[in-house]
């Protein structure tokens, strides 16, 4: 570790209490918890807000820090209560709430200005403009995005002073954290909300120019294997990045307990000067844990062919080896790795998403005879006579994925109510004869508590309190969460003192700097709710008939050159921006107002490439889906009137509130409001800040990983793939049959949609009777005159020359896969 380096906080995850005790016991500095309301991990067992004040006082009782996940979007009709939580949150003593909000961050500042915010990984921080977004928010610490690379990190901590963790070890979403809307467009459950559906861990068939690639092993083609980024560690610590975390809200206590450890020692290695590689048991133990097979994601570089194997999206521990016989209930292999009697082990057929065959190990022989259990070699295992073997065959993979004896050690270290970790206190004894003994307890924070013998020091006539009696009983502090580090004996002359009396000024040390922990944390909390006056400061305007107002955004040459026609305001969201230099021009000439889109991410480095190219163009206006986007564009062209897309994820009025008052044109909605919850934004905020998307077809993932890359070249990145992607059209089919096109945008990201467009029809009068004018019409492949024909439709039934339903279902007829009614109908 650098000089002047800090060591980073190792932050483990809790789903529930047994985990929260799991991750203090095995050596975390800080625990993360969701609550059972407005929590991305709502599967998980969760706390209540009643429980806040026992998990604090226990967390900080140790030592610990506690952060509560509150990081979901909220509605506006959520907004009361979730400053009620933010209250219950403040007056418990957490550490920190982690946000994904912008009205949120905004609500926490106000309720309780002490109170820590730290911004979400579902805030997509990708670059260190988005992490001063962050920062002006209200945020002081960030989770960096997932998809970043350690040079990327290093760019970041070089530009910007807030500190960033990031996480180094769990499962690894394929899109980018608060940009997948998947669960949304196919299920109306969003994973903004904390119910992701996990539809990245299913099996598609890859479509190639419309003709399915049959027969191939890979059919999980957006599930990644999980992170485990202890290889990297050196240079995180070496790069400054505050905390590390470790993802897991829903799993087990073993599995936090087994990580937090492993994480534990690797990080006081690195800190120490020592970094050896780890034992390869121990690596081993990690994989019984929890494993989809590991790699350090992106963190050491981009590398589309590692970080998708796609042969199954299921745990599965570590790899024994493969069949070589199975007859008689026994299995024949040569196994790599330690295996013996009640074991689990599952036989990977190459068919994940069917039943697979696994049970645990009865009998272990080697060399014809039984044996406990062998390190490696060739085995025969045996299984009862329960477990159905005849589907295995030769060249099946088999894996154990259990192992009794690891869980029961696991457990172990965080069973019972005695504190198994403790951390060193400094005791200083003062006194002398006629005067009570005084004793000072200090912790590693500087908390200190003070006791005083009952009795006087008397003179000693032999055996004096020396400092290895002082040691002796001062450092008997089991059943406390301390243990006895520097001791200094201040006291004047040789005196005595009842080891009584030192053993009650032992107890009532550890007790006073206990509940000192306890109560170390304090929030002020504003005495009168904040929302009201947040909502006060809305603009507010009377309810005025406008004309309708209705955008167009193309993503084709031809539908932009038949939607000028049509003039208003047309988007461009070409997939290369080179060409919008000679489109600007020549689309304005034809009367329309041309703004162009910018990606919905950006990385260190690529601002003048992609934001370069959008300036050059010399558009009428920007369309921003990303905040680095927003402040490039106003520092560079102050004049340049700048919109923000759906991703700013704009959910409630104190979003849309911050981020109109960075001088915006307008705003998106997030897509994951519903009819009713869009009413109430649009009822809170000024008509003119909304721009309804009415028709589309959903933005699903959003990915670093490319499956252009993946699945059509041997390259690792964008230098080396041959960019297939600007000769081939891809699409993933469903087992549905539903055929989702993937495109690459200019920082060769995928993106796939929804094969089903989404409709608003229906819900176009009572969107205009709110008083809404602005409406956008969105397309993906279709052509130019489909294009201008459901342009044309959305125009008349919004200027009440058609019924809305109407146009629902005439579209619906006239798509091949049809037309559903969308979130808004959810």
């Amino acid at each position: 570790m650098t000089s002047g380096t800090l060591k980073p906080e190792l932050l483990s995850p809790a789903g529930d209490f047994d985990c929260l005790r799991a991750a203090v016991e095995n050596g975390a500095d800080a625990v993360y918890f969701g609550l059972s309301r407005f929590s991305a991990r709502a599967r998980a067992h969760n706390f209540d807000p009643e429980d806040l004040p026992r998990v604090m006082q226990f967390l900080h009782a140790r030592g610990v820090r506690g952060y509560v996940a509150f990081n979901t979007l909220l509605f506006s009709s959520e907004l009361p209560e979730g400053e009620a939580l933010i209250r219950a949150v403040a007056a418990a003593g957490a550490d920190a709430v982690i946000v994904q909000d912008l009205g949120v961050a905004r609500l926490s500042r106000a309720v309780a200005p002490s109170l820590a915010v730290h911004a979400s990984t579902q805030m997509t921080v990708t670059s260190a403009e988005s992490l001063e977004f962050a920062r002006a928010a209200g945020a002081e610490r960030a989770i960096l995005a997932r998809e970043l690379t350690l040079d990327d990190i290093a760019r970041i901590r070089k530009a910007s002073f807030v500190p960033v963790e990031v996480f180094v070890h769990g499962a690894l979403c394929v899109a980018y954290s608060g940009q997948c809307l998947t669960s949304e467009a196919l299920g109306g459950r969003s994973a903004n909300r904390g119910a992701c559906a996990q539809a990245c861990r299913l099996p598609y068939d890859l479509v190639v120019d419309g003709e399915a690639r049959e027969g191939e092993d890979v059919k999980y083609l957006i599930s990644p294997q999980d992170l485990a980024a202890y290889e990297v560690l050196p240079q995180l610590v070496g790069l400054g990045v505050c905390a590390l975390k470790i993802e897991g809200r829903l799993k087990t206590p073993e599995y936090v307990a087994n990580v937090t450890r492993f994480y534990r020692e690797r990080i006081d290695a690195v800190c120490a000067g020592l970094a050896p590689e780890p034992a390869r048991e121990r690596v081993r133990d990690l994989e019984l844990s929890f494993s989809r097979g590991f790699s350090t994601g992106f963190l050491g570089g981009v590398n589309h062919q590692e970080l998708v194997r796609g042969l199954s999206p299921k745990k599965r521990g570590v790899f024994l080896g493969t069949v070589e016989s199975a007859v008689k209930g026994r299995v024949r292999l040569l196994t790599a790795a330690p295996v013996k009697p009640g074991d689990g082990v599952v036989f990977d057929q190459g068919r994940p998403e069917e039943e697979e065959t696994g049970g645990r190990v009865f009998e272990v022989f080697a060399g014809g005879r039984r044996t406990e259990g062998v390190d490696s070699g060739r085995v025969e295992l045996a299984f009862a006579r329960a477990l159905d073997l005849s589907g295995v065959r030769g060249g099946d993979r088999v894996w154990k994925t259990d192992d009794p004896e690891l869980t029961k050690r696991l457990r172990e270290t965080f069973a019972g109510e005695e504190p198994r970790r403790r951390s060193a206190v400094e005791v200083e004894v003062r006194g002398r004869a006629g005067e009570p003994l005084v004793a000072r307890m200090r912790d590693a924070e500087g908390r200190e508590a003070e006791a005083r013998s009952a009795v006087l020091l008397e003179p000693a006539l032999r055996r004096p309190l020396d400092e290895g009696v002082l040691r002796a009983q001062l450092g008997r502090l089991g059943g406390t969460p301390f243990e006895l580090g520097a001791l200094a004996n201040r006291l004047e002359g040789a005196v005595i003192v009842p080891l009584s009396a030192l053993n009650a000024v032992r107890r009532e040390l550890a007790a006073r700097l206990e509940a000192l922990r306890r109560g170390s944390v304090r929030h002020a909390v504003a005495p009168e709710p904040a929302l009201p006056r947040l909502r006060a400061a809305i603009p507010r305007e009377p309810a005025a008939p406008a004309p309708v107002e209705l955008a167009s955004l193309a993503r084709t040459r031809a539908q932009a050159e038949a939607l000028a026609e049509a003039g208003g305001r047309l988007y461009l969201d070409f997939e290369d921006p080179v060409p919008y230099a000679d489109c600007v021009p020549r689309l304005r000439s034809r009367g329309a107002q041309i703004w162009l889109a910018t990606p919905r991410i950006q990385k260190p480095g690529e601002e003048l490439r992609v934001f370069g190219n959008i300036l050059r163009a010399r558009p009428d206006g920007v369309l921003a889906r990303n905040p680095g986007a927003i402040d490039w564009f106003q520092k560079k062209s102050p004049g340049l009137p700048v919109a923000a897309d759906f991703s700013l994820n704009v959910a409630n009025e104190l979003t849309a509130h911050a981020l109109m008052g960075l001088g915006l044109d307008r705003l998106t909605p997030a897509y994951d409001l519903n009819f009713d919850q869009l009413c109430d934004l649009a009822r809170a905020v000024p008509a003119r800040w909304l721009e309804t998307v009415v028709h589309q077809h959903m933005p699903m993932f959003h990915n670093e990983h490319c499956v252009f890359a993946a699945r059509l070249s041997n390259g690792r990145d964008w230098t080396d793939c041959g960019r297939p992607c600007d000769t081939h059209r891809i699409a993933l089919r469903d087992r549905m049959g539903f055929e989702h096109p993937v495109k690459a945008d200019v920082g060769c990201r995928n993106t796939v949609f929804n094969a089903v467009a989404q409709s608003a029809g229906e819900y176009l009068d009572g969107l205009r009777r709110l008083g809404l004018f602005r409406f956008r019409v969105e397309f993906l492949e279709e052509g130019a005159a489909e294009a201008l024909e459901i342009r044309r439709g959305y125009l008349d039934a919004l200027e009440g020359r058609a019924s809305g339903a109407d146009l629902w279902r005439r579209f619906n007829a006239a798509r091949h896969f049809g037309v559903t009614r969308g979130p808004l109908g959810f």
